[in-house]
């Protein structure tokens, strides 16, 4: 794990958080065991990517985090990333980087676009999609789950949402991936940086061909939209489009490749799902919970405030760690432990509050198609080489998941 030393700060845990390859070594889990138990609100020291920052890691405090708006801001942005190098440029115009009242604002306009009622004749397509991509990898026998299935159903369902081509899918996919994570350790910067901004040419174009033609999909609602009266301006619509395509293809993507994963890690809970003995909907947040996706977010204190004990001064950068508060050992019972049939399961993944993900309903969905189709066509899940994972200080999963795949021999029925 490539670390530096914060032993002055927390015993002799050593731990470089603003690292990505730190996040591809399975010890992460005992680090945050031990902050959660020894020092849940952790002052991380300033490294080569940045300053320090504050890292919470108990339920709790990441919950209060997430629900407080007026203290804690997310207009400076919302990943360590951007926030270590000195802030967001989008802060106030994309939604996720953008505080209250104006994120309630352009927040009730896309609302409109996600909710379960607009929502419902795409899930009927989602199904069809996921039936269709992992019949095709039964068929095969052997495949890699992630470019296969996983990497196609997101992106898929997004774009169609959004109103970008058919033929523009997998350019999009993989100038997303790049935007927010890599294959490699030690990832050039400008990659990501030149990937962001093509997605954001791109979607200029599309802005402007939908604002000469409007269709019945996002992309038109963003164009035309108005706030407070007043039309959003073009930069505004672009980087909206920009943060969906991100958070609509990320979460679902890396979960159900981690599903896979799980099952074959355990396959006494494949064997307990595939046989109808776990509800698929229970079965799924607990996929959720377990590969947590997006590790953390971010955000700035706009005034001094105390949490167990701490002094978190006005200006100072404050992460909430998913990855942690979803193992944490006083909210869940035997944490550790992969329970399909764990209930309750109030897991963070998609975070909480007013930034609760706008496409947690259709993310949910997705996994599940995908799930479902698995217990429905495959009987024996296989690995047949070592996952890959993605380096990310933001993303956990793989971008790389070989496997055999033993049919049940039921079809899709």
């Amino acid at each position: 794990m490539s670390q530096v030393s914060a032993a002055g700060e927390l015993g002799r845990v050593d731990v470089n958080l603003a690292d990505p390859a730190t996040f591809a070594d399975p010890g992460i889990e005992d680090v945050w065991r031990r902050l959660r138990r020894e020092q849940p609100v952790f002052r991380h020291p300033a490294t080569r990517h940045g300053p320090a920052f504050w890292v919470l890691t108990r339920y709790t405090d990441v919950l209060s985090v997430y629900r407080d708006a007026e203290t804690f801001s997310s207009a400076r942005g919302n990943m360590l990333t951007s926030l270590l190098d000195g802030g967001d440029n989008a802060g106030g115009k994309l939604l996720a980087v953008t505080d209250p009242p104006r994120h309630t604002a352009v927040r009730m306009l896309l609302l409109r676009s996600f909710s379960p009622r607009v929502l419902k004749p795409v899930l009927q397509a989602v199904r069809q999609r996921a039936d269709r991509l992992v019949g095709a990898a039964v068929d095969a026998g052997r495949c890699d789950f992630a470019p296969a299935v996983a990497d196609q159903l997101p992106i898929g369902t997004i774009c169609d949402l959004l109103g970008v081509p058919p033929t523009d899918h997998a350019e999009l996919l993989r100038l997303s991936k790049q935007a927010l994570s890599s294959d490699e350790p030690d990832a050039p910067a400008h990659e990501t940086w030149l990937a962001r901004n093509e997605i954001l040419l791109y979607f200029r174009g599309l802005i402007e061909k939908r604002r000469a033609d409007p269709r019945e999909d996002v992309v038109s609602a963003l164009a035309l939209g108005e706030v407070d009266g007043a039309p959003l301006s073009l930069e505004e619509a672009v980087l909206n489009c920009y943060g969906l395509i991100l958070a609509g293809d990320e979460t679902s993507r890396l979960a159900m490749i981690g599903a896979v994963w799980n099952f074959i890690q355990f396959p006494d809970q494949w064997r307990a799902l595939r046989d109808g003995e776990v509800a698929l909907e229970t079965a799924v947040e607990e996929i959720l919970r377990w590969n947590s996706p997006a590790m953390h977010l971010g955000r700035t204190a706009r005034r001094d405030v105390t949490i167990r004990g701490e002094l978190i001064r006005a200006g100072e950068l404050v992460t909430v760690w998913n990855a942690s508060a979803n193992r944490d050992e006083e909210v869940f019972a035997d944490p550790d432990t992969f329970q399909l049939a764990r209930t309750p399961n109030k897991h963070l993944t998609f975070g909480h509050g007013p930034h609760f993900c706008l496409g947690a309903f259709l993310g949910r969905a997705e996994v599940t198609a995908v799930v479902d189709a698995l217990r429905r066509q495959v009987v024996e899940i296989a690995a047949v080489g070592e996952p890959r994972p993605v380096y990310s200080t933001f993303l956990r999963g793989f971008s790389s998941l070989p496997v055999a795949f033993t049919p049940s021999g039921s079809g899709t029925g």
